[in-house]
């Protein structure tokens, strides 16, 4: 077994080292790849790629498997082998840079400021020029906001959206089982004490559920890649939205960090005397996400907080087990009544991670030719809403929603919207953006209509939003203030740069000193504090970082990107 070891740490200090060597060699360099624009396969013969995605897991799949990808296939002779991220997303990004072993396109996630300094990506101008009118009429508004510093396209983000129609059924941030509400005859519950409050309440008089425990409050803060679900809330709280590690002022554009801001010592101040009081759960911070979410769904978890994106399975499958009680119902909480929130983002363009072709891609002319077509409008209807009159229907107006429930369930049920294919298109691809309206008026997605938001409330969802006076549950929050520069999370920093080096050190400071805090008595809460702030403060680098953001935003608000 030490033998084993000592391989693997072997193993991992060459990949380590071959990747700093591939940092070292590329860094400040321009991305030199040029874009072949003459297909190797001038026959149209059927061919299949490969497509490796960093975002959300999922199971391996032959595109042409599912009848989206299927469709696809028929029209362009193209398929696709999709794989997707199993384990972390910085070792399996290390390997393949160090190997040089790329799939024919990826989708970045979080790892696009590696794949460029590496030089994964081939430039797209003359393909995008030559085989891309689909392309420049989606993307044509927005291709100064995402061109690099050598004045060049690598990769295409995922938010460009044609018109703005916001979602009427947003639910995002402090959920709460609806069974706790109903005991207390639905109460208007704003602040994060109301919140804890009443949670306490109903844990004093059920503190058992099929004889476990009952648990008041949960997190997904065990799993590296979402310990943001931790850090987030405390901007959330003070009436920001979600900026990343920054809250931007409204007037004159600064930037802060939220880490070790007042905002974030009144949130884990709280989670300390919340868990004091044996509200916690502290299995918050070992639990991966399909631990997360099978206690999500064991009718245990009283309240959480999550994106909506993040719990989407759980809340899928309490909705289909029919006990409305125990779904949840998710509240804009901020920590005094004089707070607006600001959970819904504001129309935003995300410019710093999308899917981009590799160096190593067989043929870019057939793969841009292939995301060319995708942008068809038909084609974007057919990635959200499928086939008309199986998976949606349209009405004598030309509007488009569910006739039936066997429709519905394509869309919102695991398995039927991966073997239909939604699950593997309707995102990370070239693409309208979320918040786009069709040119016959009908929303993008699904989920933004309205005749859609409505159809599949269940009477315990009429129950509720009647009880609090609305139609959707968007209606609970605050329409967001107007802000420019949005998302701040998207502002891309250099891979190494004194500013990247500083953000990467403090959320490793995060990741030890905010559990420890909660944890620990609130007797030492105060001292462990005082050593986090001190430590956070002496890092090398924190007002560079808070500048160059700072700057970034006023940049953003004057139209430069």
């Amino acid at each position: 077994m030490f033998g084993k070891k000592v391989l693997a740490l072997g193993l991992v200090a060459i990949i380590m080292a071959a990747v700093a060597l591939s940092g070292c060699s590329n860094n400040n360099k321009e991305n030199t790849s040029s874009s072949p624009v003459e297909s190797t396969d001038a026959t149209n013969d059927p061919v299949t790629f490969n497509y490796f995605s960093f975002g959300a897991p999922k199971k391996a799949i032959l595109a042409s498997e599912t009848d989206i990808g299927k469709e696809l296939q028929q029209q362009t002779n193209v398929d696709w082998r999709m794989e997707y991220l199993v384990g972390d997303g910085d070792t399996k990004v290390g390997v393949m840079i160090a190997s040089g072993d790329y799939p024919d396109i990826i989708d970045s996630s979080g790892q696009m400021a590696k794949l460029m300094d590496a030089g994964a990506f081939i430039e797209l101008d003359d393909l995008i020029e030559q085989y891309g009118p689909n392309i420049k009429r989606v993307y044509g508004p927005y291709l100064d906001k995402f061109r690099q510093k050598d004045g060049k396209i690598y990769f295409f983000p995922y938010t460009a959206n044609i018109g703005y129609l916001s979602e009427p059924n947003f639910q995002t941030g402090f959920y709460i089982q609806r069974s706790v509400l109903e005991e207390f005859n639905y109460p208007e519950i704003t602040t994060l004490d109301e919140y804890f409050d009443i949670i306490k309440q109903y844990k004093d008089r059920y503190p058992q559920v099929d004889g476990k425990d009952t648990i008041g409050f949960a997190t997904l803060a065990g799993e590296p890649s979402s310990f943001f679900t931790l850090q987030n809330p405390a901007m959330h709280l003070a009436g920001y939205p979600n900026d990343g590690s920054v809250m931007v002022d409204m007037e004159t554009h600064e930037a802060k960090l939220v880490a070790g801001s007042d905002y974030q010592k009144q949130w884990i101040k709280k989670l300390s005397e919340v868990n004091a009081q044996g509200l916690f759960d502290p299995e918050s911070f070992t639990m991966n996400r399909d631990q997360y979410l099978a206690k999500l769904t064991s009718g245990r978890v009283l309240g959480y907080f999550s994106y909506s994106w993040q719990v989407g399975e759980a809340t899928d499958n309490l909705k289909k087990a029919g006990i409305d009680e125990k779904r949840y119902v998710a509240m804009p909480i901020v920590f005094d009544k004089s707070i607006k929130d600001q959970y819904i983002d504001p129309p935003g363009f995300v410019n710093n991670y999308g899917v981009g072709i590799s160096v190593k891609a067989k043929d870019p002319v057939r793969i841009i030719k292939y995301f060319d077509n995708l942008l068809k409008e038909e084609n974007q209807i057919l990635v959200q809403w499928g086939i008309k009159d199986k998976t949606y229907s349209v009405d004598e107006n030309g509007r488009f929603y569910y006739q039936n429930d066997e429709q519905r369930r394509y869309h919102e049920e695991v398995e039927l919207s991966h073997s239909f294919g939604f699950a593997y298109f309707n995102y990370s691809w070239p693409r309208y953006g979320n918040n786009s309206v069709l040119a016959d008026g009908n929303a993008y997605g699904p989920g933004n209509q309205p005749e859609v938001a409505t159809f599949g409330y269940t009477d315990g969802d009429k129950k509720l939003l009647e009880a609090y006076g609305v139609k959707t549950f968007s209606e609970l929050y605050s329409n967001p203030d107007e802000r420019p520069w949005s998302p701040a999370w998207s502002i891309s920093l250099e891979q190494g740069s004194p500013e990247q080096i500083f953000i990467t050190r403090s959320d490793d400071l995060q990741k030890k000193y905010l559990p420890k805090m909660i944890l620990e008595s609130p007797n030492t809460f105060e001292s462990t504090w005082n050593e986090y702030f001190g430590k956070l403060n002496s890092l090398d680098n924190k007002q560079t970082y808070e500048d160059i953001i700072t700057q970034a935003v006023k940049d953003r608000v004057a139209g430069e990107w």
